[in-house]
């Protein structure tokens, strides 16, 4: 199977929104959509599902248009979108049955997925009054609950269920650790992971980066419409070259650095980071070091990180924009 994005392209009137997006993922994995508020992300998800109308392009599952009424696509919007005065349990059963899943089988899966993502007690009924209340016939039964009556984090969880519930082969996840606090961030990861040794294809919009580093093999950064980097993220920091260090040591070295061209960036007690043009002029700021006998704690050179690269791509024009 394959997904293959072709030239996908959204204007309203004189404003264009996306300009002819494409990419493709030949293989499961994680594939990355990436950019400012605006840039064009889930313009591009809701066209690629049909929910928006393309003024030009196309998108191919297994070398066929991608229907969401025949294909298994899982989706979780940026846009919470439970029916606040639904019981949970009535939702996700609707939800399974728009895409195929027997109600017995729903079932099933509901109560597995509840006990994964920790929702128990909101999808099944539970009691109270204890074992004195039932000797007095004093029991009283609790309803499942709605979804206004939830937090958003666990309106959240109920909305990945839905979006999993189908088991599908195609992921598409719009912010999907928005508002979710540490724990619950982590949980999430892990059914991501879990996911994607199943080998299903899932593509991620977040402005989290170091969530998406964590995940993604492949990225398109957007920028006011416009695709402005592609391709494997590894290569992507390759072609940037070691040029952010960090180093450590047990006395001021700021001369030293200076001394050595380097752009120092922040600077905490005697731990440094530091901006090289290359390994050259990292190595011999080191070397001046050792030459000085000058004791380095750290010393890690190491290619920028996604963020690093986010903003080097962006930021400036962002910046000029203000």
């Amino acid at each position: 199977m394959s997904l293959i994005v072709s030239n996908l392209s959204k204007s309203y009137g004189n404003k264009t929104v996306l300009n002819h997006l494409s990419f493709e993922m030949p293989k499961p994995g994680v594939y990355a959509l990436l950019g400012t508020n605006g840039a064009g992300k889930t313009t591009a998800i809701r066209m690629m599902l049909g929910m928006l109308a393309k003024d030009s392009g196309e998108v191919l599952w297994n070398g066929k248009p991608l229907d969401v009424s025949v294909c298994n696509v899982g989706y979780l919007a940026e846009e919470r979108g439970l029916y606040p005065k639904y019981t949970l349990m009535d939702q996700l059963l609707y939800f399974a049955a728009l895409r195929g899943v027997p109600k017995g089988e729903a079932k099933k899966r509901i109560r597995g997925w509840a006990e994964r993502l920790q929702v128990e007690e909101y999808l099944y009924p539970q009691t109270t009054g204890g074992q004195e209340g039932a000797k007095k016939g004093r029991v009283k039964r609790q309803k499942p609950k709605n979804a206004d009556q939830l937090s958003k984090g666990n309106q959240q969880k109920i909305q990945f269920m839905a979006a999993l519930i189908s088991d599908p082969e195609l992921i598409i996840l719009d912010e999907p650790m928005s508002g979710l606090d540490p724990v619950n961030t982590d949980l999430f990861k892990n059914v991501i992971r879990e996911e994607i040794a199943k080998g299903k294809y899932l593509i991620m919009s977040s402005h989290q980066m170091a969530t998406v580093e964590e995940f993604c093999t492949d990225i398109t950064i957007l920028h006011r419409s416009e695709a402005l980097v592609q391709g494997n993220l590894n290569d992507i920091k390759k072609s940037y070259g070691r040029v952010n260090l960090r180093l450590k040591t047990e006395e001021d070295v700021t001369s030293y650095i200076q001394e050595a061209g380097a752009r120092l960036l922040t600077q905490k007690e005697f731990e440094y980071q530091i901006k090289v043009e290359g390994e050259d002029q990292a190595n011999r700021l080191l070397a001046r070091l050792i030459q000085d006998q000058i004791r380095v704690i750290a010393f890690d050179l190491r290619e920028p990180s996604l963020h690093e690269i986010f903003v080097a791509t962006v930021g400036g024009e962002e910046h000029e924009a203000e």
